[in-house]
């Protein structure tokens, strides 16, 4: 977790596609949490050589530093796009080469891209992972249904989508660290923002 004054906020995408609507998603998310006052990065899973996890060998230059920067994080975005009612091997994959050295206490947030009508699914099994990390999983989640008409090449063309999603950026630096609950409560204060107000948005 870092130890800086901002927030760390780190996002995974889940989709290897080099036109992914899951990183467009992901890429505004992040741009809220920068407002908000967090330092924020991106891993690009193209970007890392994550061969399917062997149990008996964990060390995988790609995962050594997968796992340093998630640690590094005090919230993570798990972005994927719905494959077959779930989420995406690559996500599956990255998530097995970490574990709860890297995730208990951080806050997690959730987003779901779907081609179809009826995202969802996948946002459930990524809660029940998280659990099961011993991470603080925001109740905020965003899913994006029929994503080719709501989704371009660089932004949310769907107004109420892309608030909800700014607000997920938002949750992820306002609760990060939640672990640590007073310290995280005097950054809310000190950035001027009404934590009854973002509560009521977190329950919505």
């Amino acid at each position: 977790m870092s130890d800086k004054t901002e927030p760390r906020v780190v996002a995974i995408c889940g989709s290897l596609r080099d036109n992914s609507r899951t990183r467009v998603a992901l890429g505004e998310a992040l741009t809220a949490s920068e407002e908000a006052g967090a330092t924020t990065e991106l891993i690009d899973l193209r970007d890392h050589e994550l061969p399917s996890l062997n149990a008996v060998n964990r060390d995988v230059p790609g995962a050594n530093t997968l796992r340093k920067t998630v640690n590094r994080a005090d919230s993570v975005l798990l972005g994927t796009p719905n494959y077959h009612g779930s989420y995406s091997g690559a996500l599956k994959n990255a998530l097995d080469y970490c574990g709860r050295d890297q995730f208990t206490g951080t806050t997690v947030g959730l987003l779901e891209v779907a081609a179809g009508d009826f995202p969802g699914s996948a946002l459930i099994h990524l809660r029940a992972v998280s659990r099961s990390l011993r991470a603080w999983t925001l109740p905020t989640e965003v899913a994006i249904p029929d994503s080719p008409s709501v989704v371009d090449e660089r932004r949310i063309t769907d107004s109420d989508i892309a608030e909800r999603i700014h607000r997920l950026g938002q949750e992820l630096t306002f609760y990060a660290g939640m672990s640590d609950y007073p310290e995280q409560t005097k950054r809310i204060a000190s950035a001027g923002i009404d934590s009854r107000a973002t509560d009521s948005h977190m329950h919505k």
